[in-house]
């Protein structure tokens, strides 16, 4: 599917190495079949080009304006400009993919006057190791072979599911954002075994092996993590005086609210300046 494919990536930034390292590592296309424009950032691009052996004469805007499918991969503060300038350099039948948070397929549709198919995805941070939580969405043209081109670029860097647009908002507040509050709890915990009496660098390898276990306990025994944390609390325990004080300081109320935070705020970015 993908290896027929020319993909060209508008931004060089880290999200956009991801996914392009993702898809050569999973050997979906190969660095000939690639182009990547990136405003104003030659040696970044020099940097790109040398390390995945991508083919130099290709990394123009008249590749990524030929390309049978292309990312959208710049910060929100500048895919306004971004849109404005592609909006007549894209052509019909392309499929474009936005990895933009809070732009809806709707405005991305306006902005190019129709004349693409769009799909909007939210990855995270961690599609750097290949372990992405992506959400994707689709606008109105896009076809079900479309979509699982998407699919499949994707999930060469994590784990895929489909949403209704109206979740895509919700999603940025909790996979999108969710990295960073798993490292401001991994920070927290690590301080925590400091202040205990551990080593700095054993804390920290006691915070991360727990928290990888945790995942995959999650993720592997099939059980819902209610049940999990029942399991590991004994009555009268160090888990459950742990849990007491977690409870008085109301953590599960602090995470809803940092959710629903960054859930609003994706959408405050879509609003401004209508983009």
């Amino acid at each position: 599917m993908l290896k027929e494919c020319a993909i060209g990536f508008i931004g060089a930034g880290a999200m956009a190495e991801a996914i392009l390292e993702g898809l050569l590592k999973r050997r979906e296309i190969t660095s000939s079949q690639v182009s990547m424009v990136n405003r104003g950032d030659r040696d970044r691009m020099s940097t790109l080009v040398k390390r995945y052996g991508l083919e130099a004469a290709k990394q123009t805007i008249d590749h990524v304006a030929l390309a049978d499918v292309v990312i959208l991969a710049v910060k929100p503060k500048d895919a306004e400009e971004a849109l404005t300038f592609w909006q007549n350099r894209l052509r019909p039948g392309q499929l474009l993919i936005s990895v933009v948070a809070g732009i809806t397929t709707q405005t991305i549709e306006e902005f190019v006057h129709n004349r693409v198919a769009v799909v909007r995805a939210m990855p995270n941070t961690s599609c750097t190791v290949g372990l992405s939580a992506t959400a994707l969405c689709g606008g109105r043209a896009v076809t079900e072979q479309q979509f699982a081109m998407a699919e499949r670029i994707f999930m060469s860097v994590g784990s895929v599911v489909r949403v209704d647009e109206s979740a895509m908002d919700a999603v940025t507040g909790l996979s999108g954002s969710g990295p960073a509050y798993i490292y401001y709890m991994a920070e927290a915990l690590q301080t925590a075994g400091m202040h205990a009496g551990l080593p700095a660098e054993t804390a920290r390898q006691l915070t991360v092996q727990t928290l990888l276990g945790a995942a995959h306990m999650l993720m592997e025994s099939g059980k819902e993590a209610e049940q999990l944390r029942r399991e590991v609390t004994s009555p009268g325990g160090t888990t459950m005086a742990g849990l007491e004080v977690l409870r008085r300081f109301d953590v599960a109320e602090a995470m809803k609210m940092a959710v629903l935070r960054a859930k609003e705020r994706a959408g405050e970015m879509g609003k401004r300046g209508g983009c």
